[in-house]
């Protein structure tokens, strides 16, 4: 018999769980939230108990006794900056998620409810790789500015699962390779691993890097300023014209990859084209510098996230990118096994976990 996971993943309007056995889905559920529902919290943690019975119900409706579990493992929040790995949901970690002072996320509530249900059959409890993961080296920090230093917010969990997925494949401790991993999602991460941390990343949420379907990148400087100063939109307008209403929705009104190739290839929309391959551009870019990162010594190169299924968008990086190493094409992402795998690899002792 192999080891019970519950799994719990909050999002803004739904939450995803999932239980497994070893690494085998026995079944998943996306729970969604009327908006209306979330509207009587006045705050994310003030939905805990909420969203904790709607999960209990569910599995009492599958005829899964929660007592059966081995560990419980909820998807991490906007903590503070910590190294990678699986971390023990202890009273330290849940009292910066109740207190929320870098941000109220849906996913603070993971490690919450995690602990919450873990306590009630004596199993542990886990987070697993949050997005505010920092392994940057000291010189990647420095920006150009001290008081807006470079900092780590990216795709964290992915980029650890792939890239410990490979070296798993290839029979080889994922500390002794070099890997550049490249996650293309509604936002964009580039990462730099060496000796099993990330030592450098491009912001994947705070205008770092290449553009994405939902967001701005990197972009001038000076033409951010005027436009903040312009008048034409608040501040929080302003936010949303980098994070959300940037890339390519900003220049097609779309942010998926299927409808701009759509229009590309199939409608001839010349815009389409150009905006699609100068994010493949841009994306390129990003992998280049990486790998003087990596002073070019570069084991592999690991594309991920839902972009990753277009067969464009994989080939035209190969034709930029691919005299920095081979490529190796991990399409999409499995949060809910990501995060069963980093609790495995605490019960099976490959790891140990984490204090916060």
């Amino acid at each position: 018999m192999g080891y019970k996971s519950l799994i719990i993943n909050p999002g803004s309007t739904s939450t995803k769980i999932g239980v497994f056995e070893d690494e085998n889905l026995l079944f998943e559920e996306t729970l969604r939230h009327a908006t209306e529902e979330i509207a009587k919290y006045d705050s994310i943690v003030a939905q805990k108990d909420f969203r904790k019975e709607v999960i209990t119900k569910v599995l009492a409706d599958n005829d899964f006794d929660i007592k059966t579990l081995d560990v419980v493992v909820g998807r991490g929040g906007l903590l503070k900056p910590i190294p990678g790995g699986t971390y023990e949901v202890t009273d330290a970690l849940i009292k910066d998620l109740v207190e929320a002072k870098r941000g109220e996320h849906a996913s603070n509530l993971g490690g919450l409810i995690a602990k919450e249900i873990a306590d009630e059959v004596g199993v542990p409890a886990y987070i697993v790789d949050p997005v505010v993961v920092d392994e940057l080296s000291d010189v990647a920090r420095i920006s150009g500015h001290p008081e807006m230093p470079r900092t780590s917010i990216f795709h964290a969990l992915n980029q650890k699962a792939v890239a410990k997925r490979y070296a798993k494949e290839k029979g080889v401790p994922y500390e002794s390779l070099n890997l550049i991993v490249v996650h293309m999602g509604g936002g964009v991460s580039v990462g730099a691993h060496k000796d099993g941390k990330v030592i450098d990343v491009f912001n994947a949420l705070n205008g770092d890097g290449a553009f994405s379907p939902e967001r701005a990148g990197a972009i001038p400087n000076g033409e951010l300023v005027r436009l903040c100063y312009s008048g034409k939109y608040t501040e929080k307008e302003m936010v949303k014209q980098l994070v959300g209403k940037a890339g390519y929705n900003a220049y097609l009104g779309t942010n998926d990859q299927r409808d701009v190739e759509d229009l590309a290839f199939n409608k001839n929309d010349a815009k389409a084209k150009l905006v699609m391959d100068a994010f493949i551009y841009q994306v390129a870019k990003d992998m280049g510098a990486q790998a003087t990162v990596l002073c070019g010594k570069v084991d592999q190169v690991i594309l991920t996230g839902g972009i990753a299924y277009s067969d464009y968008v994989v080939d035209e990086l190969k034709k930029r990118a691919g005299f920095i190493a081979p490529f190796t094409v991990y399409a999409g992402e499995d949060e809910l096994l990501a995060l069963a795998q980093g609790a495995l690899r605490v019960l099976n002792k490959e790891e140990e976990a984490k204090v916060y």
